[in-house]
């Protein structure tokens, strides 16, 4: 590192630092804010941590995060779900082209017989993510817990990851970022998408903002909870009644599951 010479003028005496002096302060203090970014700067199988928090958790790699969405329970005038994760991360979609939108409301018919259905479409957290395959930085990855997110640090903007997405579940933000909440790092010329709220996670709440939005329309048409786990209610309910994944056909293993469609 180059570290500046000191200024020739208004000279201090004897109380004057060496030049050596200067550059270890000056050397202390980037070890320090590195140290610092290391607890925000997202790995796999690294949680996601606010600056000096202390040193991140790994993620279980027992546990696989997971969702079931009942289209039957969605009405198509509902869009809490897409309301909570504006608010809980801190993005706004206005109806422009470039908007981020890390959830969004898709209606499906049947060209046969006209029947419609109406559901929520995120990013589906494959076990086999083309966004990672993709990905020349690494940004892309899989944490051990199954939830797939984007490194902001290394992420170059290239948008191969949203080329490769079968679903359309990633968006690139386009202008300066305003309003950002502190558990939901976001930057100009990056790619975002659903993280499973994986602050709310990290810190044990076990659900996300659009699954509780859910709950208090009383539509109950998301759970929430481990894959792994056969006593968890999602996988009761995966056990219970017919599931599809979303273009099974890639063979992509999805963290999100739907039903009645």
């Amino acid at each position: 590192m180059n570290i500046p010479k000191s200024s020739p003028t208004g000279g201090c005496g004897g109380g004057c630092p060496t030049k050596e002096k200067g550059a270890d302060l000056h050397r202390r203090d980037f070890l320090k804010s590195g140290a610092a970014m290391a607890t925000v700067t997202l790995a796999p199988g690294v949680t996601l941590m606010s600056m000096g928090s202390g040193v991140a958790a790994a993620a279980n790699p027992d546990t696989r995060w997971g969702l079931l969405i009942d289209a039957a329970k969605c009405p198509s005038d509902c869009s809490a779900c897409v309301t909570a994760c504006s608010d809980e991360h801190g993005w706004e979609n206005n109806g422009e082209p470039t908007d981020p939108q890390w959830i969004r409301k898709v209606t499906l018919k049947n060209r046969d017989t006209g029947f419609e259905n109406s559901l929520p479409v995120m990013c589906q957290h494959c076990a086999n993510p083309p966004c990672v395959d993709v990905c020349p930085t690494g940004a892309s990855f899989k944490r051990e817990d199954g939830i797939v997110l984007v490194d902001r640090h290394t992420c170059i903007g290239c948008r191969y990851c949203m080329m490769a997405c079968p679903f359309k579940a990633r968006s690139f933000v386009h202008e300066p970022v305003t309003g950002q909440k502190v558990t939901t790092p976001r930057g100009n010329g990056t790619v975002e998408g659903c993280n499973m709220c994986v602050h709310k996670l990290d810190r044990g709440e076990g659900t996300t903002a659009c699954v509780e939005a859910c709950k208090i329309t009383g539509n109950n048409a998301m759970i929430f909870g481990d894959l792994n786990d056969a006593e968890s209610d999602i996988s009761k309910a995966l056990a219970n009644y017919p599931s599809i994944e979303l273009r099974a056909d890639l063979k992509l293993n999805l963290g999100v599951r739907y039903q009645n469609i």
